[in-house]
């Protein structure tokens, strides 16, 4: 028990060094948690809430998901699946009626697999969630055809937004947050718009220049380390989906590269073995990787982007498993 106890002692010491050498380096401003065997081993801030730098973060602080975000809407579409209100190869023209004939083309597998063909959004046109709406109803042709070919881009979120509040008849933040937020008690957790919310982070770059205020779109993301931990502990669980859910929801395109709904998942005979999922926003950044077996979740969150972000979450996972890593560069 005290080899235990001691180990567990040496590797917060050697976490807590790594965050301090990154942090002193200019290459990590944020929040970081590490949780094993269900329980958090260390957890920190390091760095400033703020471009101006008068506030230090605290783990209070809710921090811009990136593309982390889209789990939620993946998940929110196999809950409406396991409650037959839906299938995968259901197509997108079943819900919208009112789009073009390439809907008719489009199932909502190839929304989560971004295999869709839908041009990108035309971000030139963008402000708010009507703009995004009424842009696809102008695109005329498809990219390539639907399951044939693979394209990472939003508009295929946007897509699975819109259908999940045409089933739900509730709009899609308020679904996330009554089934989703709500019972995994993820009560710091917030999605965009929102206004006058205190302990939110600001991004910024190493101008200190921070970045421009959010569209009025719906489906971003701020939440906290803690939060995100709920989430990632529910959906492994099986509290949130079943176990079958979740395993179609981590199929991906077969090339290498490509995401599923759930970014990187890794499975053996259907059960998850490991979850990475990384995000971008502007000047933040994200990270949540899950070694679904041993039992490891190394969170970090970050208000000022450096692209370091992989580099200390896997140096982070060498550590707990006594393993050599790269020194941090900055």
């Amino acid at each position: 028990m005290k080899n235990k106890k001691n180990d567990l002692q040496q590797k917060t010491y050697l976490l807590d060094k790594l965050m301090k050498s990154a942090y002193d380096m200019g290459i990590f401003n944020g929040n970081v948690l590490v949780s094993q065997n269900d329980k958090i081993i260390y957890k920190a801030s390091f760095g400033f809430s703020d471009a101006a730098k008068t506030t230090q973060l605290t783990d209070k602080y809710r921090f811009h998901l990136g593309s982390i975000t889209k789990e939620f809407s993946a998940i929110a579409l196999f809950q409406l699946k396991e409650q037959g209100k839906l299938k995968l190869s259901d197509h997108v023209s079943k819900f919208i009626p009112e789009l073009p004939v390439w809907a008719n083309e489009v199932t909502i597998k190839d929304l989560l697999q971004y295999t869709s063909g839908i041009p990108n959004v035309n971000w030139k046109k963008i402000k708010n969630d009507a703009d995004i709406f009424n842009d696809l109803l102008l695109i005329d042709h498809l990219s390539f055809k639907p399951g044939t070919d693979y394209d990472y881009n939003n508009n295929n979120l946007f897509l699975r937004q819109f259908i999940i509040e045409r089933i739900a008849g509730i709009p899609f933040k308020t679904y996330v947050e009554k089934f989703i937020f709500k019972p995994l008690e993820m009560n710091t957790t917030l999605m965009t718009p929102f206004e006058n919310e205190k302990n939110i982070a600001q991004g910024f770059n190493n101008q200190t220049i921070p970045d421009r205020a959010e569209l009025p779109i719906t489906g971003g993301t701020y939440t906290t380390t803690l939060d995100l931990l709920k989430w990632a502990h529910s959906l492994h669980s099986e509290k949130v989906i079943s176990k079958n859910s979740l395993y179609e929801s981590g199929q991906s395109f077969h090339i290498s590269d490509s995401q599923s709904a759930l970014g990187n998942a890794k499975f053996d005979n259907k059960n998850l073995k490991e979850h990475l999922h990384d995000g971008r926003a502007g000047s933040f950044e994200a990270i949540l990787f899950s070694d679904v077996q041993n039992k490891i979740t190394i969170i970090l969150l970050s208000n000022n982007y450096n692209g370091k972000i992989f580099d200390i979450s896997e140096a982070l996972q060498a550590i707990l498993k006594n393993d050599t890593f790269k020194t941090l560069q900055k």
